[in-house]
């Protein structure tokens, strides 16, 4: 049976927010409160404030007594995420090549083929979905949880960051071969150069975010 996520009112006011805040539309300094935002959006203020709880959570927002500071995201905070998902990468990758499976070869075989079709066809949009399953298969064949849950939202966040970086400049082709590189390593059951393979991969990645 399908899981249906319901999407709540207060869900689609921090996407909402989230996404203003990381593109820059809410300044770094800006004061947001309740019932400025519950005018701005003409809503009640009650999802407003669930929304902003978790904002000030993930920590895009400060508390302060008049409401709450925008504090966004620095340069300092995206490399701060992106070093540490080399290192998590790394040992997931590093994980998957001492516990991966023969069925879970075959898995992980069907998705860079399907990767490597889309390349192909230059199909970016395709390319990016399988590059997120690669990681999730690589993230569950490590059989490491604390791994896999530390390393999930770092990794959502970097591709919500990346996509408001006008920095980002990623070659398809060169994202295919890197992972090729880590998945002949992962297959081959050769733990270290499956760590070096993500953690290249993960390092070039936020070079491409981060422009330099």
């Amino acid at each position: 049976m399908t899981d249906f996520k319901t999407v709540t009112l207060a869900d689609r006011v921090y996407d909402k927010l989230e996404h203003d805040i990381i593109y820059g539309i809410y300044p770094r300094g800006e004061l947001l409160t309740e019932l400025g935002l519950a005018e701005e959006l003409g809503m009640s203020r009650t999802p407003i404030r669930e929304a902003l709880r978790r904002l000030v959570h993930e920590g895009l927002l400060d508390e302060s007594g008049r409401g709450t500071i925008v504090r966004g995201v620095t340069k300092e905070d995206l490399s701060d995420i992106l070093y540490i998902r080399i290192q998590l990468e790394g040992l997931a990758a590093c994980y998957a090549a001492e516990n991966i499976t023969a069925e879970e070869i075959a898995e992980l075989t069907q998705v860079m083929d399907l990767q490597e079709f889309y390349l192909q066809k230059n199909d970016t949009e395709k390319i990016s979905e399988t590059d997120n399953k690669i990681h999730e298969m690589i993230c569950n064949y490590s059989r490491h949880r604390i791994v896999s849950d530390a390393l999930t939202p770092l990794r959502h966040k970097a591709a919500k960051y990346r996509k408001a970086s006008v920095q980002n400049h990623s070659n398809p082709e060169i994202i295919v071969n890197e992972h090729k590189a880590i998945f002949n390593a992962i297959v081959a059951h050769k733990p270290e150069e499956a760590r070096t393979a993500a953690e290249t991969h993960a390092r070039n990645a936020m070079h491409r975010i981060l422009g330099e």
